[in-house]
Formats: C-alpha cells, sequence, structure tokens
C-alpha cells in the first residue's frame, strides 16, 4: 500500500470516530504554566481527556516546561491526542528518572491515540553519557528512555523532536498498526547508546515513515518478535545505521520477519544496513523475509553487514556459533560510498 495512502487510511478513520471536533484539555487550565513543573498538570488532563466519550485532545503550547516520569495509560473511551508545540525537558540528574520501566515518557494500552506538534521533547542525557561505562561494565546503570510507546493500536506519532535521551529514545513494545511519520531524533554522534526507534513484539504494519534521525547507536533497531515492519524514507546518520537484532541473547525469543527496508539515506554512519545475533547464546528464533532496498550510503565503514558473532564490548564467548537461522534476505539496489580501505 502506498504509504501516503496509509496514513491517509489512518486519519480517515480516525475521523469517522469524531476526531474531527475534538474536545480541547489545555494544560493551562489544569494548573500548568511555562517555565514550571507540568508534571501534575498534564497528568490530571490526560485523565481527564481520556475519560471523555468523546474524542479529545490533550494541549501542550508554546512554552519551555519541566516533567519528571510519567505514565499514562488507558483504555480511553474514545481517540484522544495529546498535541505539544512546547519544550518539554528532563531533568539533568540521570538518578531522578528511573521507574521501573526506565522510560521517562510513557504512553500504553490505549487505541486511536495521537502525538502530534512541533514540541521537543529535550532528555537533557549529557550527565549520563559521561557515566556510561558500559563497555567494561556488565552491571552498569540503566538510564531513562525519552519515550516508551506501550501495547497502543491504530495509532500514530507525528512531527515530534526527540532530542538528547540519556538512552534510547523511543521503545516500542507490544504495538500493531503503529506509525511514526515525520519524527525528528537528534543526539551527539558521541551520545552512548541512545539508538534513535528500537521496536520489539510488535506486529501487523509498523512503519517508520520520512524520519531524520541523527544519533550515537542505532537509527533504528528491530527487536524479537518485530513482524511486517516498513521502515521508508528515512535519514540516518550519524549513528550504527539500521539493523535487525541484536537477537539471540535470550530463550524464548519471538521470530522476527516480514521486514522492508526502503528509499532511505545513511550517512557517515558506521554500519548501513545489517542483521546481527548473539553466539554462545540460547536464542533460536529465526530471522526471515527480510527487504532492503533503494538505499543510498555515504561514507558508510560497512554498508551491508551480517553478523551472527556479534559481542560488542567483547563481553561474551565466540566459542559457539549462533544458533539464529536467517534466510530469505534480499539486498537490492543499495547503492553509495564507504570509508573502508580496498583490499
Amino acid at each position: 500500500m502506498d504509504m501516503k495512502l496509509s496514513i491517509t487510511a489512518i486519519v480517515l478513520s480516525f475521523a469517522t470516530l469524531g476526531i474531527a471536533q475534538p474536545n480541547i484539555f489545555d494544560i493551562k487550565s489544569f494548573g500548568g504554566a511555562s517555565n514550571a513543573d507540568i508534571t501534575m498538570a498534564f497528568t490530571n488532563a490526560w485523565k481527564a481527556a481520556c475519560g471523555s466519550t468523546t474524542a479529545s485532545k490533550v494541549i501542550i503550547p508554546r512554552g519551555i516546561y519541566k516533567i519528571h516520569a510519567v505514565d499514562v495509560k488507558g483504555p480511553c473511551k474514545a481517540p484522544i491526542e495529546v498535541q505539544v508545540d512546547g519544550t518539554i525537558q528532563a531533568s539533568q540528574n540521570p538518578d531522578e528518572l528511573n521507574d521501573a520501566s526506565y522510560q521517562w515518557v510513557k504512553f500504553g494500552y490505549v487505541d486511536y491515540f495521537t502525538l502530534s506538534g512541533k514540541g521537543v521533547f529535550d532528555g537533557n542525557g549529557e550527565t549520563a553519557w559521561t557515566q556510561n561505562d558500559c563497555g567494561k561494565n556488565s552491571t552498569c546503570k540503566r538510564r531513562s528512555m525519552n519515550f516508551g510507546f506501550n501495547f497502543l493500536k491504530l495509532s500514530i506519532v507525528q512531527d515530534i523532536i526527540s532530542k538528547d535521551s540519556k538512552n534510547f529514545h523511543v521503545n516500542v513494545l507490544g504495538c500493531t498498526n503503529f506509525t511514526f511519520d515525520g519524527l525528528t531524533i537528534t543526539a551527539p554522534a558521541t551520545s552512548k547508546n541512545t539508538d534513535g526507534i528500537h521496536i520489539g513484539r510488535s506486529t501487523d504494519d509498523v512503519k517508520v515513515l520520512n524520519t531524520n534521525i541523527s544519533t550515537g547507536d542505532d537509527c533504528i533497531s528491530l527487536g524479537q518478535g518485530s513482524r511486517q515492519i516498513t521502515v521508508q524514507n528515512v535519514n540516518c546518520g550519524p549513528g550504527h545505521g539500521i539493523s535487525v537484532g541484536s537477537l539471540g541473547k535470550n530463550p524464548k525469543e519471538e521470530a522476527t520477519e516480514h521486514v522492508l527496508v526502503k528509499n532511505c539515506t545513511i550517512s557517515n554512519t558506521d554500519n548501513g544496513v545489517r542483521i546481527k545475533t548473539w553466539p554462545s547464546s540460547p536464542g533460536t528464533s529465526p530471522i526471515t523475509d527480510m527487504h532492503f532496498e533503494d538505499t543510498i550510503m555515504v561514507n558508510v565503514l560497512n554498508p551491508v553487514i551480517i553478523d551472527q558473532e556479534y559481542c560488542p564490548w567483547n563481553q561474551c564467548s565466540k566459542q559457539v556459533p549462533s544458533k539464529i537461522k536467517i534466510s530469505k534476505v534480499i539486498f537490492k539496489n543499495i547503492r553509495g560510498t564507504t570509508t573502508a580501505a580496498a583490499v
């Protein structure tokens, strides 16, 4: 299906449910103010909007705001949108955001959810990056991601900016029919472990479209159980490229299959398109039906790589081969330049 038609279909499905005239829940009506902590105001606005029997919109207007870790959930009684036009800042202290799942702003268990606007979610990750010693410490401290999108259906995130996350920018878990469109993710190339979008156990038409990602790790990584995933018109770099995996580290992982990566540009990265699995590990679930097409590489060290001895920081053994079977992988019209020395 054409991507524009797909997005149009989502919008039209929202409209049939009455989203054309949403009830407005501005955080200012719940005590929110610029240059202040809006954690309570946003949480209360969400509760009121989620309880509305007709379509609703929570608005965070222009301004600069502080917010602590928030976890807002459904089910909601009607379609709900959060429109962010301001800049939302996390604490610079990494220890202040560590909730049970290490996600700063979480949305979960909602159907017909929209996150929109030109707003910025600034994770203030500089201190966390300097404290990251995971390369030599297997028990290093976990740090919070900017976003967690958990168990959402028929939902879309569009035009938002994620900046300087302390860890991954976006984690997607258990979502179906979920779309990112026009997202911007930005962090320095030196920011450690700041994957742009990580998708796991999500299926049935999950898309990343028209998105710009520059970060210090994988621009997009697909974890176990990712099925029917489309990545299209994505600009990636700097970073570590677009990856399937890493997979196989844990037992009882779900299969990863039916992935399309198309019309992307990958620039100034360590890797281009990559599949990575762990050696000497228990996971056996297959990777199959992978299509990487019509993608441009610009100064990429490893434009195409399948690595079944993925072992970052040498914290594993390579004595036993990976148990993951990889099949039906197509690389088509991958072109551009590499920084690798000629053999």
